[in-house]
C-alpha cells in the first residue's frame, strides 16, 4: 500500500556540523530511496527538520523507525500516516529545501513569524506540503577550506 509519512523534529548537534549533517542525511536518503522507490522532501530551518516520505508501507514504516533512532533528531512530532493513490514528490528521491519564503508565508498565515513545526497538525499539513512541492530544490554546498581549493598558506 502506498503511504505518505510526515514528521518534524528538532536538530541535535553543533552549528558547525550542520552542513555535514545535511549532506550526510541527503546522501544516505537519496541512495536508499532510489533503490527502494521512496520519494520525499526534507526541509530545514530554525534548527528544525520537516520530512515527508512516500512509498510502500513495508519500506517507509521501518525506515521511519530507524530515523527515530538517529541522534540528530530530538522531540519528534509524528503526523498521521496517509494512504495515497499517487506520489506528490515522485520527481525526487529526496528533495531538499532550505529556509524559504513560500514556507515562511505559509507559517505567517498560521500566525507564526518563522518555521515552528509544533503548530503543524493533520489539518494544515497539506498547506506546507504544497509550499514545499512548489519551492525550488536547494543544493547543499560542502565547506571547502583553503587546502581543498589548491591554496596553501605560506609557512
Amino acid at each position: 500500500m502506498k503511504i505518505q509519512l510526515c514528521y518534524a523534529s528538532s536538530r541535535q548537534g553543533l552549528a558547525d556540523d550542520l552542513i555535514d549533517d545535511l549532506s550526510n542525511i541527503l546522501t544516505v536518503a537519496r541512495d536508499f530511496n532510489s533503490k527502494n522507490a521512496v520519494f520525499g522532501v526534507l526541509y530545514y530551518a530554525n534548527n528544525a527538520f520537516f520530512q515527508c516520505l512516500e512509498g510502500e508501507d513495508f519500506i517507509v514504516l521501518p525506515l521511519f523507525e530507524s530515523i527515530k533512532k538517529d541522534a540528530r533528531h530530538n522531540s519528534i512530532i509524528e503526523f498521521e500516516v496517509k494512504k495515497i493513490q499517487k506520489y506528490s514528490f515522485k520527481n525526487w528521491s529526496m528533495k531538499y529545501v532550505q529556509k524559504s519564503s513560500k514556507v515562511d508565508i505559509f507559517f505567517n498565515r498560521l500566525g507564526c513569524e518563522e518555521f515552528i513545526p509544533s503548530v503543524l497538525n493533520d489539518q494544515n499539513l497539506n498547506g506546507l506540503l504544497e509550499a514545499l512541492l512548489n519551492e525550488n530544490q536547494t543544493r547543499v554546498r560542502k565547506r571547502v577550506g583553503l587546502n581543498q581549493r589548491g591554496i596553501h598558506p605560506y609557512l
